[in-house]
């Protein structure tokens, strides 16, 4: 146990959870609703953030009053809800990672910026049992890409965040688990990273185990 990481650290939407496809379903039916098209960059802006900066960067790019947010994020909720009850598959890799820290005796954690209400339909699919804490984005103050979600999580989890690995796909969680002083594991799904953000990057998480992390917290 003293040669692992001290914990993992798991984002949920496109790290653990092939989940951001259901996102682009929804958005995509917002924007329809308001009568226009969810634009690429507007989406690839909202990967990795949170429900309502999605609807606010929504708007925005439609050119919709933002004093309409609360109600279109209501029905992004709803809409969420519907998807979210069916499941999304685990990303390459990842499933097989979380179980081996379980049987290990090592620490997890889904740090997420859903709220609560929808990652626990998500998680029931996944088994809420396999992790130690789950830190949802209505839970924190200050959302990712602000550390402040990670080292809340390495707080209640007792753990030295120097020595925890996170792992995360957007440049919001990536910028928030090296904020924070996290080992930080980028695994890109729905947009690219920018050159710049210098981190330790996979294309999967597909025979990465905890000798590999090992490696990384050494």
């Amino acid at each position: 146990m003293n040669d692992f990481p001290q914990a993992l650290f798991f984002d949920m939407d496109g790290t653990l959870l092939d989940s951001e496809p259901l996102w682009d379903v929804a958005l995509e039916e917002l924007a329809i609703v308001l009568g226009g098209t969810l634009e690429p960059e507007a989406r690839a802006r909202m990967v990795g953030t949170n429900e309502g900066a999605s609807v606010v960067i929504l708007l925005e790019s439609l050119g919709v009053p933002l004093d309409q947010a609360p109600e279109h994020q209501a029905w992004l909720r709803t809409r969420m809800r519907e998807l979210f009850r069916e499941g999304a598959p685990a990303k390459p890799g990842a499933r097989e990672l979380l179980l081996e820290a379980r049987v290990a005796g090592v620490p997890t954690a889904l740090v997420t910026s859903t709220p609560r209400e929808l990652a626990d339909l998500l998680l029931r699919h996944v088994g809420p049992e396999n992790f130690d804490l789950v830190v949802c984005g209505d839970e924190v103050e200050h959302k990712k890409p602000h550390p402040e979600p990670y080292l809340t999580t390495a707080e209640k989890l007792g753990v030295d965040i120097t020595r925890t690995v996170v792992l995360e796909d957007s440049f919001a969680g990536v910028t928030s688990g090296l904020a924070a002083g996290a080992v930080t594991l980028a695994i890109p799904s729905e947009v690219p990273l920018p050159p710049s953000l210098e981190v330790r990057t996979l294309k999967t998480l597909d025979g990465v185990d905890l000798a590999y992390l090992r490696g990384l917290v050494a």
